[in-house]
């Protein structure tokens, strides 16, 4: 199943109508931030009324369900299509660790909406902001406070059946085909017992990869798929098991030859 192309062609195709796609796609994004800020107050209030276990279900669900609506509304749009059914097999399945390549901003929200049981890496900064942080907390979202706590943290969540999702990038690709990788996914997969699962983010667009401003239009449609890679046992060094994951990523990601300002 690929994302349709074809939505609202007038406002792909008729360049007198740019502006009012520029304006569609600045509603898309708002309402997202909207969005979060609503939830991470419904959060903040059911912080303390439920155990660690229901926050973390609920949290997880919560956030999936609602980035799933940002994609439905995106693609009804037909100025941002996503195609991330790919992944759906992994949805119900504990202890895994998913690894992707990280093109844009929307990496995170994209593969999320099909992982409910998923855990994501933030930083230390927004997961103490009171206004995003509820929402992290809520569901035990991994905070990088330290190297060793992030560690024991992801390998935790792991034991105790959740997924753990990871850029081992770090940030948005800069480097044609991917940035140096420098998570430790490796030390978390050999501690935790995890396998790996790599997936792809293929994109021929620059929208909202590092240096894109959100207030400048691409070119329209704006297209993500995902596709399935090969999953990955680490072994016992984790380092060259790292280095290993760098050079498959590096031979199979697609898309332009260097990212786009």
């Amino acid at each position: 199943m690929h994302a349709p192309r074809s939505r609202s062609p007038a406002l792909i195709t008729r360049p007198w109508l740019r502006p009012l796609a520029w304006l569609l796609l600045q509603i898309l994004l708002l309402g997202l931030g909207l969005m979060s800020l609503t939830w991470n107050a419904v959060a903040w209030l059911l912080l303390p009324l439920l155990s660690l276990d229901r926050g973390r279900r609920l949290g997880r669900a919560a956030i999936a369900r609602g980035y799933r609506g940002f994609w439905h509304a995106s693609r009804f749009s037909g100025l941002l299509q996503m195609d991330a059914s790919a992944i759906a097999v992994l949805a119900n399945e504990p202890g895994l660790i998913i690894v992707a390549n990280h093109p844009s901003m929307l990496d995170a929200v994209m593969l999320v909406s099909e992982l409910p049981r998923c855990a994501c890496v933030m930083k230390a900064s927004l997961a103490r902001n009171p206004f995003l942080g509820a929402g992290a907390s809520l569901a035990r979202y991994i905070r990088n406070d330290s190297s060793l706590g992030l560690v024991r943290l992801a390998v935790d969540d792991l034991k105790a059946g959740g997924q753990l999702l990871l850029f081992p990038e770090g940030t948005r690709t800069t480097r044609w085909p991917v940035n140096p990788f420098h998570s430790a996914v490796g030390v978390i997969a050999k501690r935790a017992k995890a396998p790996v699962q790599a997936v792809f983010i293929d994109t021929d667009s620059p929208y909202l990869g590092k240096g894109w401003p959100l207030w400048r239009l691409p070119p329209l449609p704006i297209v993500f798929s995902v596709r399935l890679g090969q999953r990955f046992s680490v072994g016992d060094d984790p380092r060259r098991f790292q280095a290993e994951l760098e050079a498959y990523f590096a031979a199979g990601v697609t898309g332009p030859q260097q990212p786009m300002p």
